[in-house]
């Protein structure tokens, strides 16, 4: 049983409210970009990229910067070099993606080795700190936020249409080229700023479980993303709250809440949707209402 005393000594200290409306903004954010990549088939993607920005965190503990100031720029480069690598190599996605994860993470390993001395904490860069979120994270995250909210809505249409068939987007005038871009170069900058109450490990996790709990819950489009951050928001607070509540760390903690989450939806879309299927078959992507997912 929770106790009332420590709950509400935990929520009076400011590092606690800071870690709370980050992870909840955060969670949020998480959420909205997810549910794309993962009917995108994005999601090994994000893993790549989380993995990697072990890599640019090191750079910047081996020429002496904050790791923080680093990883941004790092994690946009490198999602940009990669997307050019998968559009114009005829291996297949995934495991051009693990070669680039694989690697990059061992070349961190072995720079990490380099390392003398560093003040900070390689297993809170690993695992999640959740005493690292600052007032500038807030507003970094919330304008992230704000940015991805804007950006799929005002191309929602085009969302659907290149989730749907990218061959097809193309055709009627969607900038296939240019949304991939968009949408990559965005979750580079969401991955590279969820580290800090995540970490590197388990930063896809992160991304994909809300989506996925969010894309057995609902059928239409709008309402998976709007589900998919919800999910991503509320079980990121729990997660962060658990943390601070049994000093255990952020990242696996909000993980843990996010795969319960997950698995609850599992139960109810079980028995939700077996009970419709009896009334009314589920529409199917390719032939269905470019709405209905």
């Amino acid at each position: 049983m929770v106790d009332t005393h420590s709950l509400m000594l935990v929520l009076a200290e400011p590092f606690m409210q800071r870690a709370l409306l980050g992870g909840l903004l955060t969670g949020a954010l998480g959420g909205v970009l997810g549910s794309v990549a993962v009917l995108r088939q994005l999601s090994f993607f994000s893993d790549a990229l989380g993995h990697s920005a072990l890599l640019g965190i090191t750079f910047g503990i081996l020429i002496g910067v904050n790791p923080t100031l680093i990883l941004i720029p790092f994690a946009v480069i490198f999602a940009i070099l990669v997307n050019g690598l998968v559009e114009r190599s005829s291996l297949p996605t995934d495991a051009l993606l693990n070669i680039v994860y694989s690697s990059s993470l061992a070349a961190a390993i072995l720079a990490l080795s380099l390392v003398q001395h560093y003040r900070g904490n390689i297993r809170q860069l690993l695992f999640g700190d959740i005493l690292g979120v600052s007032n500038f994270d807030l507003v970094v995250i919330g304008v992230l936020l704000t940015a991805a909210v804007i950006y799929l809505g005002l191309s929602l249409r085009a969302q659907v249409l290149l989730t749907l068939n990218e061959e097809l987007a193309g055709a009627v005038g969607v900038r296939t080229g240019w949304h991939r871009l968009a949408f990559i170069v965005l979750l580079a900058v969401v991955v590279a700023v969820s580290i800090k109450a995540v970490g590197v490990l388990l930063i896809s996790a992160f991304v994909v479980i809300p989506a996925c709990a969010g894309r057995l819950l609902c059928r239409r489009f709008s309402y998976y993303i709007f589900a998919s951050a919800a999910l991503g928001g509320s079980c990121a607070l729990i997660g962060l709250l658990v943390s601070g509540l049994t000093n255990l760390p952020s990242g696996p903690s909000v993980v843990m809440v996010q795969f319960v989450g997950f698995v609850l939806a599992l139960i109810f879309s079980s028995r939700f949707f077996r009970g419709r299927s009896r009334q009314q078959a589920l529409p199917q992507i390719p032939g269905g209402d470019p709405r209905d997912l």
